[in-house]
């Protein structure tokens, strides 16, 4: 299996490197867990879902808290066939035969319900795809579905779902999202934006 996130952060201020390169220092306590590797276009993020998922929240948390208007993209994978096996992508809930759809929503709503309050609101938008299944739509109604019960849904959009909240249920959901949706070992990926302070409500 393999596992990993390509992020870019793009603060709205003069001092978009002091604010980026003070947001990367979060990613420090997940360097033992993770393959990282930064350039002058992403961030890529290579471990368990349990791992990468956290540290895409605290970077762009750490850079949310700022103050500054700041958004997030990124390209969450799983599975990919064209990428190698790497053992420090295990993890368990990755593993074993596909549940039942119903124990999958429950436990995504679990995890949801269970993530940290970071005070730290953010809005997001995203697009699951569930590869190479006949049944890949059956597989994202059902992640909308526990969206609606998960309390971070906001709306459907053309080709995407809006989520909003705190970043801790936020980031939550979407691993829920692309852990718990499609077989355990098939290939699934998110394509996300996430966006702070972002003067438009206001």
């Amino acid at each position: 299996m393999y596992f990993g996130a390509q992020i870019s952060l793009y603060p709205m201020t003069d001092n978009f490197v002091g604010v980026i390169m003070s947001a990367l220092g979060a990613l420090d306590p997940y360097r033992e867990q993770l393959r990282i590797e930064t350039d002058d276009l992403s961030t890529l993020l290579v471990g368990p879902p349990e791992a990468v998922i956290p540290a895409m929240r605290d970077m762009f948390v750490a850079a949310a808290k700022t103050g500054v208007h700041c958004t997030l993209s990124a390209t969450i994978s799983r599975g990919c066939p064209g990428e190698p096996h790497d053992s420090r992508c295990d993890s368990p809930q990755l593993d074993g035969p596909l549940a039942p759809l119903a124990e999958r929503q429950a436990h995504a709503l679990q995890a949801v319900l269970q993530a940290p309050d970071l005070a730290c609101e953010i809005a997001a938008q995203f697009s699951l795809y569930v590869m190479g299944t006949d049944d890949h739509m059956d597989e994202i109604y059902g992640c909308i579905d526990f969206l609606k019960q998960s309390g971070v849904l906001d709306r459907p959009k053309n080709f995407c779902t809006r989520l909003g909240g705190d970043a801790g249920a936020v980031l939550a959901a979407l691993e829920a999202a692309i852990c718990s949706f499609g077989p355990p070992q098939g290939h699934v990926t998110i394509d996300l934006t996430a966006s702070a302070n972002s003067p438009t409500p206001r």
